[in-house]
């Protein structure tokens, strides 16, 4: 049984969880109109809920069926941009401001132990092989991140097709080393 398999596919209920602490629970919009200037060209959080939701399910789906690196990698990109460096988005800025930011329980209870899990298995099950692969994964993750923060809702089409386009290439330099599970 792989562990790394059966925990990504807790990355979509994570993120919906968090997303009730920001948006049920808290106003995270408020809360963030309070602090950053935000263009009103923005897509809903309901629509941004079902568009990660489903990115994280597809690419989920897409490694449980390809079951390599390339695939693993493309979804710890993804976990990545979307749950843990906003973990650190809210735990920065609530002590920045000196104001709790909306999403941070969920953060720290939930991202961050879950997202740990997740990377200990993909290095224990030889998905990811040195802390170098992971930290461009990170930085990876972490520039997405801010282009969304800054141009909006057009990142995450082109973060999906530069992650599909990836996938394609690495999948096939996997596939010319024999290196495909």
């Amino acid at each position: 049984m792989k562990k790394f398999n059966n925990l990504i596919v807790l990355g979509p209920l994570l993120y919906a969880i968090h997303h009730f602490e920001e948006h049920i629970i808290f106003n995270f919009i408020e809360w963030k109109l309070k602090y950053f200037n935000h263009s009103a060209a923005a897509l809903s959080t309901e629509a941004i809920l079902s568009i990660l939701v489903c990115v994280l399910v597809v690419f989920a789906l897409l490694h449980l069926v390809k079951d390599n690196r390339a695939s693993a990698y493309v979804i710890l990109y993804v976990l990545f941009t979307i749950e843990v460096i906003n973990a650190f988005f809210h735990i920065f800025f609530s002590f920045y401001f000196n104001d709790f930011s909306p999403g941070l329980i969920t953060s720290i209870l939930v991202y961050l132990p879950g997202n740990y899990l997740i990377v200990r298995a993909a290095f224990q099950e030889g998905y990811l092989k040195s802390y170098a692969e992971y930290g461009l994964i990170a930085l990876l993750g972490t520039v997405t991140f801010v282009l969304f923060e800054i141009y909006g809702p057009l990142v995450i089409a082109l973060s999906i097709i530069s992650s599909l386009l990836y996938f394609a290439w690495f999948n096939k330099r996997l596939a010319d080393k024999g290196e495909l599970s």
